[in-house]
């Protein structure tokens, strides 16, 4: 079955089921608080780490260098903002660790490891040329 339906399927069938759980022993109207707790404060954090992530790209541009780690990280911590705004406490789970700069780091450096791993797995049957042309001369005009 492709992953992607079976996430999309299955993710909100386990966030209503996690819901339910803790609406039975706390109460339905302190969930529906926390998940609005949570979503207001992850908003705001996100906030102030988008800021962060934007000034420390703004500093490798004045020095003259790529800010790859900045681009990463805030396309995370938009990821973050999004899974925050929807209801659900694996969802928020998930977004504060892409929220939070110790995880977000440990995230960002496991899949560029993986990614840059398939690739040299990838690349082992390509075998590198050079085309060389020669330049006839014409003797007819």
């Amino acid at each position: 079955m492709n992953s992607l339906l079976l996430l999309i399927i299955g993710l909100p069938i386990l966030e209503i089921t996690v819901m339910i759980k803790i609406g039975q022993q706390i109460g339905t109207f302190n969930t529906i608080l926390i998940i609005f707790f949570t979503a207001i404060v992850g908003i705001y954090y996100a906030k102030i780490e988008g800021l962060n992530t934007i000034r420390s790209g703004m500093l490798n541009l004045y020095k003259n260098k790529i800010p790859f780690y900045e681009i990463l990280s805030g396309a995370s911590i938009a990821m973050a903002a999004i899974l925050l705004i929807t209801p659900g406490f694996i969802s928020d789970t998930i977004g504060f660790l892409f929220l939070l700069p110790f995880t977000r780091k440990i995230i960002i450096n496991f899949w560029l490891r993986n990614k840059y791993k398939n690739n040299a797995q990838k690349n082992e049957d390509i075998i590198d040329a050079e085309i060389i042309e020669e330049k006839k001369e014409k003797d007819e005009l």
